[in-house]
C-alpha cells in the first residue's frame, strides 16, 4: 500500500477516490460496467463510470457516520474498454431501431429489426453471464461485490449471485421507476426489466422494497399490488405523508421493517430529485435529496440489517460540465460507507 493522506489533494492513481487498495486488499470491489444499449429515451450512461471515477477524487472523505472513513479497504476494477466498444455498436443499431419503433410501432418495428434485437440480447445475456461468474468468484473470496453501471439492467449477473450465495435476501431500491416491465422494447434485460428479471430469476430474494417510485405503468402498479414480495413505496404517497406531518424518520423506520436480515442496495441516480442528476436517461419531478437516502442507509445498518452487495447506476455525464458526475461520486461514497459499517458492525 503506498502513503495516502485523507486530507490532502485526491490523487488520480486509477482507483475509486484514488485510494490506494489493490483488488486483493479490498474488502469492496466495484465493477464498472459501460452499457446503456437498451435505454430508450437518453443514452449517456455507459460514459456514467468513467465519469464518477474522474469526479471521486474530488471528494474530502470525512464521514459523520462512520469514524475513519478513509479507511475503507474499496477498489474499483479497470473499465473495460472491450465492453464499452460492443456497447457503442449495440447503440448504433437500437438507436435506429428505436426510431423506427416510435413512428411506426413496436409490432412492424420488432419485425424488421429482429436479428439487431437478437444481436443485442445475446451480447447483453453474456454480460450479464460474465459478470454473474466474476461476482461469484468475489463473494467466494469473501468480499462484497458492487457494480457501478451504466443502465439499471447491468446488476442483474450480481444479484442472481447473490441468489446462488444467499438462502434469503431483500432488495432495497431507490428509483424512480418500478422497472417491473417484461421484455421492454423486445430487449429480455432492458432497463426498464431489471426487477423483472430479479423476481424470475431469483427465488431466494424474498422482498423488494421500491422507494420513490413516480414514474410507472398501470401494469406495473398491479403487478405491485398482486405480488407478496413487492412492497412499493410510491413518491406521492410519501410527500402526501409528509404534508400531513410524518416524519421521513418514520417512513424509514416503515420501510426498512419490510426488509430481511439481508440486503442488496440498488440506487437508481433518477431517485434522486432531477436537479442533482439532470442528464440521467430518464429523470422525473420530484425524488429526494442525497442526504435522505443516506439516512434511509445508515438507519438500514443500524437496525442491524447486513448490506451484501450493492449498485449505482443511470448517472449521466453531460455535454459541459461534471455535475452529474459530482453528485454520482457523492452517491458512491454513501453507498460505500454505509456498506463499510455494515461490514465493521458483522
Amino acid at each position: 500500500m503506498t502513503n495516502f493522506d485523507p486530507n490532502g489533494v485526491g490523487i488520480a492513481n486509477g482507483n475509486i477516490f484514488g485510494f490506494p487498495y489493490t483488488e486483493d486488499e479490498a474488502s469492496i470491489v466495484i465493477i464498472p460496467i459501460p452499457w446503456d444499449a437498451t435505454a430508450s429515451y437518453g443514452k449517456g450512461t455507459s460514459n456514467g463510470p468513467q465519469a464518477v471515477l474522474d469526479a471521486s477524487t474530488q471528494l474530502d472523505f470525512y464521514h459523520p457516520n462512520l469514524d475513519r472513513a478513509y479507511d475503507t479497504k474499496v477498489f474499483m476494477a479497470p473499465i473495460s474498454a472491450e465492453w464499452k466498444e460492443i456497447n457503442d455498436h449495440c447503440c448504433e443499431l437500437s438507436i435506429e431501431y428505436i426510431s423506427y419503433l416510435e413512428t411506426h410501432g413496436e409490432e412492424k418495428a420488432m419485425e424488421k429489426f429482429s436479428a439487431q434485437i437478437e444481436e443485442i440480447n445475446t451480447a447483453h445475456l453474456a454480460l450479464k453471464e460474465n459478470l454473474k461468474q466474476r461476482c461469484l468468484g468475489l463473494l467466494e473470496q469473501g468480499k462484497i461485490p458492487a457494480v457501478l453501471g451504466g443502465e439499471h439492467s447491468t446488476p442483474l449477473g450480481l444479484i442472481e449471485a447473490l441468489n446462488e450465495k444467499y438462502s434469503e435476501f431483500g432488495v432495497l431500491q431507490i428509483d424512480a421507476h418500478a422497472d417491473l416491465r417484461e421484455a421492454y422494447e423486445g430487449f429480455a434485460q432492458s432497463h426498464a426489466s431489471i426487477m423483472d428479471n430479479v423476481l424470475k430469476n431469483c427465488s431466494n430474494m424474498t422482498k423488494l422494497v421500491q422507494v420513490g417510485i413516480r414514474d410507472i405503468s398501470e401494469r406495473e402498479v398491479n403487478y405491485s399490488a398482486n405480488e407478496n414480495r413487492i412492497q412499493t413505496f410510491y413518491d406521492w404517497n410519501l410527500k402526501n405523508e409528509q404534508y400531513e406531518g410524518k416524519l421521513w424518520a418514520q417512513q424509514v423506520e416503515e420501510i426498512i421493517s419490510y426488509l430481511p436480515q439481508n440486503v442488496y442496495l440498488s440506487f437508481d441516480i433518477d431517485g434522486l430529485k432531477p436537479e442533482l442528476c439532470p442528464n440521467t436517461g430518464t429523470p422525473v419531478l420530484g425524488g429526494f435529496e442525497l442526504q435522505e437516502i443516506s439516512y434511509l442507509f445508515f438507519k438500514l445498518v443500524e437496525s442491524g440489517r447486513k448490506i451484501i452487495a450493492f449498485d449505482l447506476n443511470e448517472v449521466a455525464p453531460g455535454e459541459s460540465g461534471d455535475w452529474d458526475a459530482n453528485v454520482g461520486a457523492r452517491a458512491l461514497w454513501q453507498l460505500v460507507c454505509a456498506t463499510e459499517k455494515s461490514i465493521r458492525n458483522a
